[in-house]
């Protein structure tokens, strides 16, 4: 399998092995510090975290199969995919900083399983080669999204999880897939805490996008959703300017048809991406 230059490119990879001496690529212990920190403060055993962020972190489990796809297919890693030691595959010197390393040991100290291990330690060598040395990044990376970005922030909103039959985060249940549907997935590229924050809600919810002839279904003049909780009660709720979820009307009265402004129903991801453009609009970044 793989794209069109797959061979050339794994060519490539193997090309930045081990120089003549042995030596590997230069450690930075900024960048791998930054992570193993980020790792230090979460709470693994959060259950009450994963379930408040339940919507929000399949979303980014999903995103980061995608982004195993697109690696594991560059580099030949396909059998060690999903949860995978990339480094490994792109520069197998690369180093951890020997004090980081024993930090991290200490980090990791009964948390499991093996595959929340492997990536945690994977995103802290990762970061050493994503830094390279004082003189700039390492050459020849391809364009491709970091790889770890998702899951770190997955970890961040409630620890880690399980892999059965689905991949189980302790909230939500993720369908693994194989390499090939996670190639065609749909990206999420929303991983901003507040802009992930929006779709972390209780019950069933369903999105719609305002739209209209300026205001196509990529760039709608707003977004409301429809939740349903476990009992069965039903909450609209329109997306604000001042960045909030509120009650809104509009839904019941568009199927009186009393609202002009037509509607579609959109995916977690197209509303992430709403909030995220939004709210950058609005603090003028």
């Amino acid at each position: 399998m793989g794209n069109g230059h797959a061979g050339a490119e794994r060519e490539h990879f193997a090309g930045r092995g081990p120089t003549p001496d042995g030596d590997g690529p230069p450690v930075d212990g900024g960048a791998s510090r930054a992570v193993l920190e980020r790792l230090r403060g979460v709470d693994w055993s959060d259950e009450d975290r994963a379930w408040r962020h339940e919507n929000s972190r399949a979303l980014l489990m999903r995103e980061y199969l995608r982004r195993a796809a697109l690696w594991a297919d560059h580099c030949g890693a396909e059998r060690s995919w999903p949860f995978f030691d990339l480094a490994e595959h792109a520069y197998p010197t690369v180093r951890i900083p020997d004090g980081i390393a024993a930090e991290l040991d200490e980090v990791l100290r009964g948390v499991g399983p093996s595959s929340v291990r492997t990536t945690c330690r994977a995103a802290v060598r990762w970061a050493v080669l994503r830094a390279g040395s004082a003189s700039g990044p390492l050459p020849d990376l391809p364009d491709l999204p970091d790889l770890y970005e998702p899951l770190l922030v997955l970890y961040e909103r409630g620890g880690g999880f399980f892999v059965e039959e689905f991949i189980d985060l302790g909230g939500a249940m993720v369908r693994l897939g194989t390499v090939e549907s996670n190639l065609a997935a749909r990206p999420f590229l929303t991983l901003a805490p507040a802009a992930l924050d929006t779709l972390d809600a209780e019950g069933e919810i369903t999105y719609y996008a305002k739209i209209g002839e300026d205001h196509p279904r990529s760039r709608p003049r707003g977004i409301v959703r429809r939740r349903v909780d476990d009992d069965g009660r039903t909450y609209d709720e329109a997306f604000t300017r001042d960045l909030r979820w509120k009650p809104t009307e509009y839904l019941r009265r568009y199927a009186l048809g009393h609202n002009g402004i037509d509607h579609v129903e959109i995916t977690g991801i197209e509303a992430a991406a709403f909030v995220e453009s939004l709210t950058e609009r609005l603090s003028g970044r």
